[in-house]
């Protein structure tokens, strides 16, 4: 051995001293541990391969597409932030995105279509709730609590999920109902008892201020969204023309269910009613398009009630405008006939105060629902079914009855007149989606 070589080896052997000093063992043994990972990772026989990288990619995608790094990391002290974090595996998928009103309305069946179209009255008490369970067993996908209960919210409440249990995924299909109520105030407010304020009549809302109503009415609407409510019937945005003439209009000023005398505070009021009902998260329906505040007779309790002066642009239509150009996805539509609008028709079975004024001029997209079609008087001279067919036909969205008997016999004539009209099914398919739309937020 040359000279040169003892000298190599002699370098040779202190490097190999310098390594295996314990401050170094550490450092060899990372090293070897890494490497081991990665060539772990890489191996085509790797248990993660198929999930992340797919079945045939090549061995480096799995290297590209592997878990974060924490293989070696110290585990987080419990009670740290990321203690509680789970790291994330393939199985993790993202949840599917909901279907769309359109999608849900292509996998709706026609019975299951039309049923979207009604909304049928249930006794406030319960009292019927087996008949009402039937017909929402049948497909109609709506109810609204009616008389009078003195139990509280959560009685209400217990009503509520009762009458929701007669719906099978067999007759809506999954799509939840509209469940609402008249909670006016005064005179008109259904639910009563422990849980629910005293409401005073409109006329008395009008002397707050519009924030303190705002503010009044959204302890209201938290109340019906805690038995279950999720519309309320109100407010109304009729316009009486003066105090002198309250007493003689027998649907509104009779009973003080008008804002004020004037356009401008029953929109300003009446629509800080319908502000602090949405801010519960209650949806409130504006009544009675295009307005009774003129009348002198009741469409429930009289025949041929007509508005002798409301014109097609008429001032006092700005509540409802207001509201409408605000968001509000309901409005109510009036029994009683117009004669400077539509003389021949009333105002459910008018294309004109439905189509045109409400849709072409203020632009509503959303559910034009009827005023009662089954009880109401003023509809006598029509077959239930007429009564319902004349209304989807003529531009209505929702049909409401507060009779179960009669909404058997309006849904089968519905039913019907789809099956062999064309038109008429293209009508019913377009006011079923308005419904779809409106229970998806739209």
């Amino acid at each position: 051995m040359g000279r040169e070589q003892a000298a190599d080896n002699d370098r040779i052997d202190k490097a190999m001293i310098h390594l295996l000093k314990p401050s170094r063992i550490s450092l060899l043994v990372l090293i070897a541990l890494i490497a081991g990972v990665f060539s772990g990772i890489a191996r085509s026989d790797s248990p993660d391969r198929g999930l992340l990288a797919g079945g045939d990619s090549p061995p480096t995608a799995g290297i590209a597409q592997a878990a974060p790094m924490p293989v070696f990391s110290t585990p987080p002290a419990e009670g740290s932030p990321s203690a509680s974090v789970s790291p994330a595996t393939p199985t993790e998928l993202p949840p599917p995105p909901h279907p769309t009103p359109e999608q849900r309305l292509a996998a709706l069946t026609l019975e299951q279509r039309v049923g979207q179209l009604f909304m049928v009255a249930a006794k406030a008490d319960g009292g019927d709730a087996s008949a009402v369970a039937e017909l929402l067993n049948n497909h109609v996908g709506n109810i609204y609590l009616a008389g009078r209960s003195q139990a509280g919210v959560a009685a209400t409440a217990s009503v509520v999920e009762k009458l929701k249990a007669g719906v099978s995924p067999a007759s809506t299909r999954g799509l939840p109902l509209f469940v609402a109520t008249d909670q006016e105030g005064g005179s008109v407010q259904v639910l009563r008892g422990p849980g629910f304020l005293p409401i005073p009549a409109a006329l008395d809302q009008g002397k707050s201020s519009p924030e303190q109503l705002r503010a009044d009415a959204r302890n209201w609407g938290s109340e019906l969204l805690q038995a279950g409510v999720n519309v309320d019937l109100a407010p109304v945005l009729d316009t009486v023309p003066s105090p002198e003439f309250a007493p003689s209009n027998k649907p509104i000023g009779a009973f003080q269910r008008e804002y004020g005398f004037t356009p401008a505070s029953v929109s300003e009021h009446g629509n800080a009613m319908a502000a602090g009902l949405r801010d519960a998260g209650v949806a409130p329906v504006v009544k009675h398009f295009p307005g009774m505040g003129r009348v002198s007779l009741n469409t429930d309790v009289s025949a041929n009630v007509r508005d002798a002066e409301t014109t097609r642009k008429d001032p006092y239509l700005a509540p409802f405008k207001a509201a409408i150009d605000g968001g509000l996805r309901w409005v109510m539509i009036s029994n009683a006939y117009y004669d400077k609008i539509d003389p021949d028709h009333m105002a459910p079975f008018s294309p004109v105060i439905m189509r045109t004024m409400l849709r072409a001029d203020a632009g509503f997209t959303g559910i034009i629902v009827s005023d009662d079609l089954c009880n109401a008087v003023q509809l006598s001279p029509w077959s239930p079914g007429d009564r319902a067919t004349n209304f989807i036909a003529a531009g209505g969205t929702m049909a409401l009855c507060a009779d179960t008997a009669s909404v058997r016999v309006m849904y089968a004539q519905v039913l019907e007149r789809a099956k062999t009209d064309p038109d008429f099914r293209k009508t019913v398919d377009a006011a079923a989606l308005t419904v779809l739309q409106v229970k998806a937020g739209q």
